[in-house]
C-alpha cells in the first residue's frame, strides 16, 4: 500500500474504491469531488487569454445536454468580462464505468457520487458552494427519461440516484426543487483525469493531524504533517472515508472541501497554474475530455465571462458548506442521510437574499489548522483572512477558501 511522505515522489499504484463496502482489486475509481473541485478551481482562476485559447482547442471534445425548459441551442454569448448579475451552476460527479471490460463490483448504474451547487451573488461579491451528501434522502420530481417518456416522481430516494434515472437534467430538477433556486447551468464530470490534473497543478498541500492507513481507498500517511498530494495520492485522499472523522460520507465531504480550498489557493498563488500556460492548457484539456455541460455552457465565451466574475473574488468570500444533514435517523432515512430542514431553510434564505455568512464550524472530517503551523510553500498564509462582519449561521458546517484546515484522522 502506498505511503505518502512530505516532499517526496509519490508512488503510483492501482487501488480499490468502496461504494458501501470493500471491492475486489480493479482500476482506481475516483471520488468525483476530485474532478469537480479541479474543474471549479479552473473556472475560478482561468479567465485569461491563454485559458481562452486552451478552452477553444478543447471545446469540440466537450459533450453537452439540454436541461428541462431550455432551448436546444445556446443564445448569443456574453462578451468577456461582461457577465451581469449572479448565477447558479450545478456541478455533478458521475461514477459511470469507463472501462470497456467492466468495473468489478460496481454494476452498470451511473450515480452522482458528488453534487455541488455553486451560487454567485447578484452583486458578484461572494460565492457559496453547497455540497449535498450523496446518500441524503430527498423527493425526486418527475424526470424525463433520456430514452423517451418520463420517470414518475418519488417521495424519498437518495439523491445520488437522480443521474441514473434521468441524467444531468434530472439531478438539476431535483436540486432546484430541494433548494428553491433556479439552476440554468450544469456540469457533469467523469472519473477519468484526476491523476493527470492534480499532477499538472503541481500538487495540492493538505494538513493531516495524525497517521492514516485506509486499506479501502489506499490512502496512507505515517504521521501528522503537511503533505503535497498529486496523482494517485491526491485521488486516494479524496476517496478516503474510513481514514477521516467518523468514517462516514459527511466526514469525507469536509476533508474534500479542505482539499478544494487549498487547491484554489494553490492555483491563485504566484507561480501557480494561472501563471503557467503549459499547466493551464493541460488542466483545461483533461477537464474538457471528461465533462458534459448544459448546452448554454458549451460556448467558451460564456465560461470565460463567468470565470472573470469568479476570478476576482477574495478567498475569504468563497465559502464551502455542507447541506445541513445528519445520520442515524429512522424510517426512510435508516442507513442514509437525513436533511435538517430548519437549518437548511435558514441557509438557503441567506443564499437567495445574497446575504454573506460564515459557517459555524468545520465539518466532521476537518478542523482549524493551528496558527503555528507554517503554510506550504507557494500558498496563502496559514492565518486566514475572515470577514468578521458576516453572520455566522448556527448548524452550518464548512470553511472559506482562505482558511487552512487539517483533515482529522480516524483513531
Amino acid at each position: 500500500m502506498a505511503e505518502v511522505r512530505p516532499d517526496s515522489e509519490r508512488r503510483r499504484r492501482r487501488a480499490t474504491t468502496p461504494r458501501h463496502g470493500r471491492l475486489k482489486a480493479t482500476r482506481p475509481l475516483v471520488v468525483a469531488l476530485g474532478y469537480l473541485g479541479i474543474a471549479l478551481a479552473v473556472i475560478l482562476v482561468s479567465g485569461t487569454s491563454v485559458a481562452a485559447l486552451a478552452m477553444a482547442q478543447v471545446n469540440n471534445s466537450i459533450m453537452s445536454v439540454t436541461l428541462v425548459g431550455q432551448k436546444d441551442t445556446p443564445g448569443p454569448p456574453p462578451a468577456l468580462s461582461s457577465y451581469e448579475g449572479g448565477f447558479n451552476v450545478l456541478i455533478v460527479g458521475s461514477d459511470v464505468c469507463e472501462d470497456n471490460s467492466g468495473c468489478n463490483g460496481r454494476g452498470s448504474a451511473e450515480l452522482n457520487d458528488v453534487t455541488i451547487l455553486l451560487h454567485v451573488s447578484a452583486d458578484q461579491t461572494n460565492a457559496v458552494a453547497v455540497s449535498i451528501p450523496r446518500d441524503m434522502v430527498v423527493p425526486i420530481p418527475s424526470c424525463p427519461d433520456p430514452k423517451g417518456g418520463n420517470f414518475s416522481a418519488m417521495s424519498a430516494m437518495p439523491i445520488n440516484n437522480t443521474l441514473y434515472y434521468g441524467g444531468l437534467p434530472c439531478t438539476v430538477l431535483t436540486v432546484s426543487k430541494l433548494t428553491g433556486l433556479d439552476i440554468p447551468f450544469a456540469v457533469e464530470v467523469k472519473f477519468s483525469g484526476v491523476v493527470n490534473i492534480s499532477t499538472a497543478i503541481g500538487g495540492v498541500p493538505v494538513c493531516i493531524d495524525g497517521p492514516i492507513n485506509d486499506r479501502y481507498s489506499g490512502f496512507s500517511v505515517p504521521a501528522a504533517g503537511e503533505y503535497t498530494l498529486s496523482g494517485q495520492d491526491a485521488l486516494n485522499f479524496l476517496r478516503t472515508r474510513h481514514g477521516v472523522g467518523d468514517a462516514g460520507d459527511l466526514s469525507r465531504i469536509s476533508s474534500q472541501q479542505q482539499f478544494l480550498a487549498s487547491m484554489v489557493r494553490t492555483i491563485k498563488a504566484p507561480g501557480g497554474a494561472l501563471s503557467d500556460p503549459v499547466k493551464l492548457f493541460t488542466i483545461a484539456t483533461a477537464v474538457g475530455k471528461n465533462t458534459i455541460v448544459s448546452s448554454n455552457l458549451k460556448n467558451v465565451s460564456t465560461m470565460l465571462a463567468m470565470a472573470q466574475v469568479l476570478k476576482g473574488l477574495p478567498l475569504e468570500n468563497v465559502v464551502f458548506v455542507q447541506y445541513p444533514s445528519v445520520t442515524g435517523q429512522p424510517g426512510v432515512y435508516a442507513g442514509k442521510v437525513a436533511p435538517v430542514v430548519g437549518t437548511a431553510a435558514e441557509l438557503f434564505a441567506k443564499i437567495k437574499a445574497d446575504v454573506p455568512f460564515q459557517p459555524a464550524k468545520t465539518g466532521l472530517g476537518s478542523k482549524e489548522e493551528p496558527a503555528s503551523t507554517p503554510a506550504p510553500q507557494g500558498t496563502a498564509s496559514a492565518a486566514p483572512t475572515l470577514d468578521t462582519s458576516s453572520e455566522v449561521v448556527p448548524g452550518v458546517q464548512g470553511q472559506t477558501a482562505a482558511e487552512n484546515t487539517c483533515a482529522v484522522h480516524r483513531n
